[in-house]
């Protein structure tokens, strides 16, 4: 990611716009503060079809519960946890 002020967009727009359509993001700046990004249209979609997603994640490794709940109480401490039973998979 580029920041530039607003002055440089109107002078190098061209550039600037060459180098968003080869994937380039810019924050534009007006007295010092960020008021806009410009990036390539392609870059972020809203709206993930669900063949796509079911199609991406076909391969992705199942979640083990146990063995996650184990890695955040170490890495967090098991006393700050709300409840032993508190599984979100596990929910009905």
């Amino acid at each position: 990611m580029k920041v530039i002020t607003q002055r440089e967009l109107a002078a190098r727009s061209k550039a600037v716009l060459d180098d968003v359509e080869a994937g380039e993001i810019y924050h534009i700046t007006r007295n010092g503060t960020e008021i806009a990004e410009v990036r390539p249209l392609g870059a972020r979609r809203r709206f993930v079809p669900v063949e796509e997603l079911q199609r991406k994640w076909r391969h992705a490794p199942r979640i083990d519960a146990a063995r996650m709940r184990t890695e955040a109480d170490e890495f967090f401490a098991a006393e700050d946890r709300i409840g032993d039973d508190d599984n979100p998979w596990e929910r009905t």
